[in-house]
């Protein structure tokens, strides 16, 4: 059935075994874990990095094997959230590449699963940068299919504040979009790693297209959302969303969990969904952040048998 797990992000000043420690402390079955290239980013919940690609030698290899296996744990995906359609070339290849030594280190660790974003020219329309995908992505996804691996694509928009207007920095935000891009790439090694709480403040049915993206759900992320119609009354949806909402713990926020869980299972999901935290109210100290992860853990007992 569908097995529980965290994603890293969240405890990104722990190392690779602190993490896999805490989540066979605590019951967890999985982790997703974060693959950006070593150093600092700009990003909140970015550069994370719990498996470092950029050195995998067989030594690492095993001790990840090993540890993964005294703990019982497994790692449901590699992680690593970019901009592979950045205006700048530089940048914009840089982000490829490393995502091409993500799906070889996912490949070489036996784990099937890379987790990413299309990525977007946030000042173009969305036709444009579809047409700028149809000329990046194919070569990736034959690049995973060599290796035996699946990428997931989150539908996170990458919209939230002025500097990713107007278009966001991730394609990949609707189901509308999604068809076109399975078309585009028909590969059966080509999907989603499907979060509900971005169709939420987008004002869509996050239901709906678990039955028709049934066969493209590689990876679930729990996260919630909660929408602000006090501000919405007073902005509007024409202004940076995060003015009308807030990222939630599973639970506190809008998300019918039990509806969504009961289209998971109608559907036959049987992969991963690993509980992403972007909670405001949690994310102050590595106590509180622990906790924010065991309380939505306790939540989810309901819908996921541990």
């Amino acid at each position: 059935m569908i097995r529980l797990g965290i994603q890293s992000a969240i405890l990104g000043d722990l190392s690779f075994d602190e993490v896999i420690n805490f989540a066979s402390d605590n019951g967890f079955a999985c982790v997703e874990m974060m693959c950006w290239p070593p150093g600092q980013s700009n990003r909140k919940y970015a550069g994370v990095t719990h498996i470092d690609v950029t050195k995998l030698d067989e030594n690492e290899i095993s001790g990840i094997n090993k540890k993964l296996k005294e703990k019982n744990v497994s790692v449901s995906g590699l992680g690593y959230y970019p901009n592979p359609l950045d205006p700048d070339k530089e940048m914009s290849d840089f982000c490829i590449n490393h995502i091409l030594k993500v799906i070889d280190a996912a490949a070489k660790l036996d784990i099937g699963i890379v987790n990413t974003f299309i990525g977007a020219d946030p000042g173009k329309h969305d036709d444009a940068n579809f047409e700028k995908f149809k000329e990046v992505w194919p070569p990736i996804i034959r690049y995973a299919e060599e290796r035996n691996v699946k990428v997931g694509i989150e539908n996170c928009p990458m919209f939230f504040t002025l500097d990713e207007w107007p278009s966001g920095k991730n394609l990949a935000h609707s189901p509308a979009i999604w068809r076109k891009m399975f078309d585009a790439i028909p590969s059966p090694n080509f999907g989603l790693n499907y979060d509900p709480s971005h169709l939420v403040w987008q004002m869509m049915d996050y239901v709906r297209p678990i039955h028709e993206f049934r066969h493209r759900l590689f990876h679930i992320h729990i996260k919630d959302a909660r929408v602000l119609w006090d501000r919405i009354n007073e902005v509007g949806i024409l202004t940076p969303p995060n003015q009308y909402h807030l990222p939630k713990l599973p639970g506190l926020g809008d998300i019918n969990w039990g509806k969504f869980f009961s289209a998971l299972y109608e559907v036959g999901y049987k992969g991963d969904a690993c509980i992403e935290v972007e909670d405001k109210s949690f994310e102050g100290s590595l106590e509180t952040r622990k906790l924010s992860l065991i309380q939505s853990k306790n939540f989810l007992r309901q819908f996921i048998t541990l």
